[in-house]
């Protein structure tokens, strides 16, 4: 008897834990896919090399799958002329593409996919990971984790990444915005373009030039570096509401779906006891693969008709200089110019292809991303 009771409950006299390692929400006990027990700290550089890996390729799977629809997306936003005629209907979507499988091949419909991998990678695995870096900060304990610290540590770490990836994201948009057989959509072509580009101003550009300082800032080279961030302001404001209501509302459905009266048909019962957490926060079981998707693509779905008048706005600062006589336009003036060809809708145009796209991308990420966490011994 005294055997069966040391044996179960042994766990009682462990020593305690040393000073040294944290013993907040940062400090977890995971056990990984081979079932070996380990403390994991989240501020450690194993654990943010790992969330940053599993962000990443959650985010190249997810660009992979929408990639053709991605490429029609861009040509409808920014009003590519030769494909102005398929907006607005489902059957211009699929004749935009077979267009394009005919003009340039399977190739054409992922023209600037390497770019958007190359931009992809580092944007998902740094938004991943500091909204794990964030969401801990601001969220310490489960008595804190509200829908307004949600969607502030949404919005911070998609404000995060977007930073450091942007000039990528520029990139992408020119190459998917070719559409000449012709041309050789290089990556090195591009690159140059972009920084060569000297868009001048067209509201008060005549004004500007009878002062002094019209006269200074027009001289003033307007080239280079600063092109790759055209279109970076309406990038912020809108992702303030992209990624925060795209966390909030994955998290929130993922709570939804984890309740008693739903696990057994959301949770995967492997993973429901095999995990241990500290007494601020209770375990976050896996869930299953439907479940799992389900909750991303609802995510999808609100977040996109968030933000996506700020995102039409972005796609046509983006490819300023490569339509029309080269104006740069601000956000008011580009917000402006949309208004007057196209009304509110002109806001919306192409959105239906947005939610076809997206709902199954953002699904397809937090799935890999969660899957990958697990997988690296990560999952918490």
């Amino acid at each position: 008897m005294e055997a069966s009771k040391e044996q179960s409950h042994g766990w009682l006299d462990k020593p305690p834990r040393p000073k040294s390692f944290p013993t907040d929400e940062n400090a977890i006990t995971v056990k990984d896919v081979t079932g070996r027990k380990h403390e994991l700290d989240k501020r450690s550089l194993d654990y943010v090399l790992r969330s940053g890996l599993a962000g990443g390729l959650a985010g190249c799977a997810a660009k992979t799958v929408v990639g053709p629809l991605d490429r029609v997306k861009i040509l409808f936003q920014a009003s590519n002329p030769q494909f102005a005629k398929y907006t607005g209907s489902w059957f211009g979507v699929f004749t935009a593409i077979r267009d394009i499988n005919r003009q340039d091949g399977i190739r054409g419909l992922f023209r600037g996919h390497s770019a958007t991998l190359l931009r992809v990678f580092p944007y998902a695995g740094i938004k991943f990971l500091a909204y794990e870096q964030i969401r801990a900060a601001v969220i310490p304990t489960k008595a804190q984790e509200t829908p307004i610290r949600r969607f502030v540590s949404g919005s911070l770490a998609g404000i995060t990444s977007v930073f450091f990836t942007y000039p990528l994201e520029v990139i992408r948009v020119r190459l998917a915005f070719e559409t000449k057989k012709d041309s050789r959509s290089s990556l090195s072509r591009i690159c140059k373009q972009i920084y060569r580009e000297q868009p001048r101003d067209v509201a008060g550009a005549a004004k500007s030039a009878e002062s002094i300082t019209g006269i200074i800032e027009q001289s003033r080279p307007r080239s280079g570096l600063a092109n790759f961030y055209r279109g970076f302001a309406p990038t912020l404001v809108g992702m303030l509401p992209y990624a925060g209501m795209s966390f909030l509302t994955h998290d929130t459905i993922g709570d939804l779906l984890r309740h008693p009266s739903m696990a057994q048909y959301t949770v995967l019962p492997s993973t429901a006891l095999s995990r241990s957490r500290g007494p601020g926060r209770p375990s976050r079981p896996q869930l299953t693969a439907p479940a799992e998707l389900t909750s991303g693509a609802i995510a999808g779905l609100v977040s996109q008709t968030a933000s996506y008048p700020f995102e039409v706005i972005r796609r046509r600062m983006q490819v300023g200089g490569a339509v029309g006589d080269g104006h740069r336009l601000r956000i008011a003036e580009t917000a402006r110019m949309i208004w007057l060809e196209r009304g509110w809708q002109g806001f919306f145009i192409g959105l239906t292809i947005g939610y076809v796209k997206v709902v199954p991308m953002v699904a397809v990420s937090f799935y890999v991303y969660e899957r990958g966490k697990w997988w690296l011994g990560i999952a918490s």
